[in-house]
């Protein structure tokens, strides 16, 4: 008699200790699920799927489906679902390609309802994806990220650290750390100050990156200028650091600075 009646398990499956999976979800071989994980009704696990302890997957949510991409021929990739993260109803997540053969979501997220994770995406630690979010392949965000509902992420982007993004953006270009960023065209609409006091940024640190941002979005400057300037003009610090190489390194260039 199966451990989960009226659920659909592969033998191959790797199941963990105290997992529950309710009737009608569907779990194919190679997939592997860690202790403690909740797979609702209706859910499926595509092959591929890497499941870390306590993960919630809600019902009609798709993990690790094939990649919506025409160049996929059918190599062996994978989803990596980190531990604690809760997936939430008719979330779709991709698998990766040839890329970076891998889909990766970090410890602690949240996916709410209908979110989609393209293929090749890496997305970090203790990150929100709120409501209907989208997100195109290859895109990165980093960890304490929080993305409003009905945003919509270019192929590529990347989000910086401790970013806020405004419900229903249009991300085109990189959104560097420890930002918050609305409007269209997609701006630079502060520091994320309320986020980072949360997670014990003090008043000095925060007035710190205020100040290192000023010269990237405030003063008129180009990125190149303004990155001389401020390993020229500013102490180092972690912080600093963090986000001249963020810049320095965006391919696709950052979003928009006050009237510009």
């Amino acid at each position: 008699m199966s451990q989960y009646p009226l659920a659909n398990v592969h033998p191959e499956a790797k199941i963990g200790a105290n997992v529950i999976i309710e009737p009608f979800a569907t779990v194919q071989k190679d997939v592997v699920i860690g202790d403690g994980c909740w797979i609702g009704p209706g859910a499926i696990l595509w092959e591929g799927t890497r499941l870390g302890k306590n993960v919630k997957i809600y019902p009609g949510a798709s993990v690790s489906s094939i990649p919506q991409d025409l160049k996929f021929s059918g190599e062996k990739t994978e989803t990596y679902i980190g531990d604690n993260t809760v997936i939430r109803e008719y979330v779709t997540i991709s698998r990766g390609t040839v890329d970076k053969l891998k889909t990766v979501i970090g410890k602690n997220c949240l996916l709410m309802a209908y979110v989609h994770v393209a293929h090749d995406c890496i997305i970090g630690n203790n990150c929100i994806l709120v409501n209907t979010v989208q997100v195109a392949g290859h895109v990165t965000i980093d960890d304490w990220a929080i993305i409003g509902g009905a945003s919509a992420l270019h192929q590529f982007v990347k989000v910086g650290a401790h970013v806020m993004l405004s419900g229903g953006s249009l991300v085109r270009k990189d959104v560097p750390p420890f930002t918050k960023a609305a409007r269209e065209p997609l701006t630079y609409a502060g520091i994320n100050t309320v986020g980072l006091k949360r997670r014990g940024f003090t008043t000095e640190k925060i007035n710190e990156i205020q100040e290192i941002y000023r010269y990237v979005f405030m003063k008129g400057l180009n990125n190149s200028k303004a990155l001389e300037m401020i390993e020229a003009e500013l102490p180092a610090s972690d912080e600093r650091d963090i986000i001249v190489k963020f810049i320095r390194e965006s391919e696709r260039g950052i979003m928009k600075g006050y009237g510009n």
